[in-house]
């Protein structure tokens, strides 16, 4: 008898976590002159009636899927995105302060929104060259992925052969997506509002099996 070969199959390693990372729905706009709430010195916008009804189209998404743990970042729009999902699934989520939007320093509070928009000169210096830190008073870029590296692996310390999902941030699915594939700090960065993406965790590496899967909203 012929031996046959079949293409391979991405199986989930075992001692892996399996991630469901999803971005936030859409926040309120920023208003020139006025700061969104601060929460540890970050802006901390709540969701936008268009935020709220991406994340019930998350959760309709999600609610039949399995999940070990829920997980959100210190900023209330990570908290009011997972909520639905939480509900059907009847899990209250963990807070990973690492895993928070990136620091944006003299432009938090919703100024970056308005300088990016309007086109400012460190904003533009800073896409261009893959630098967070060109932005006044910011985190850079390698000091963002320390910190998100070492909420990775803390993830896979906690979940070793489980399932989980976890809200985050623009900036923070970027910088997860450098990490991972090695591509430049910038190379992913525009995730929509309310998609989904899917992060295998292992000790070895890290495999990106989908980014901004936007097929529910």
């Amino acid at each position: 008898m012929t031996k046959k070969y079949y293409q391979h199959r991405f199986e989930v390693p075992k001692g892996a976590v399996d991630v469901i990372f999803i971005r936030h729905g859409e926040t309120i706009p920023a208003i020139p002159g006025e700061s969104f709430p601060l929460k540890d010195g970050q802006g901390d916008p709540p969701l936008h009636e268009r935020g709220e009804a991406q994340a019930l189209a998350v959760a309709e998404r999600l609610k039949d899927e399995h999940f070990d743990a829920l997980y959100v970042t210190s900023l209330q729009r990570t908290h009011q995105t997972m909520a639905p999902l939480a509900a059907h699934k009847g899990i209250t989520p963990i807070i990973e302060p690492d895993l928070r939007e990136i620091w944006l320093g003299d432009w938090d509070g919703g100024l970056y929104r308005i300088k990016s928009a309007e086109g400012a000169p460190e904003f533009l210096k800073a896409k261009a060259e893959h630098e967070w830190g060109h932005i006044p008073g910011a985190e850079t870029t390698a000091e963002l992925h320390e910190r998100v590296e070492r909420g990775l692996w803390r993830l896979l310390e906690n979940h070793a052969d489980q399932r989980i999902a976890f809200c985050v941030h623009g900036g923070v699915i970027g910088a997860i997506m450098s990490i991972a594939t090695g591509c430049k700090p910038f190379g992913l960065i525009g995730a929509a509002n309310g998609s989904i993406h899917n992060v295998v965790l292992t000790k070895d590496r890290f495999f990106v099996r989908s980014f901004n899967d936007c097929n529910h909203l």
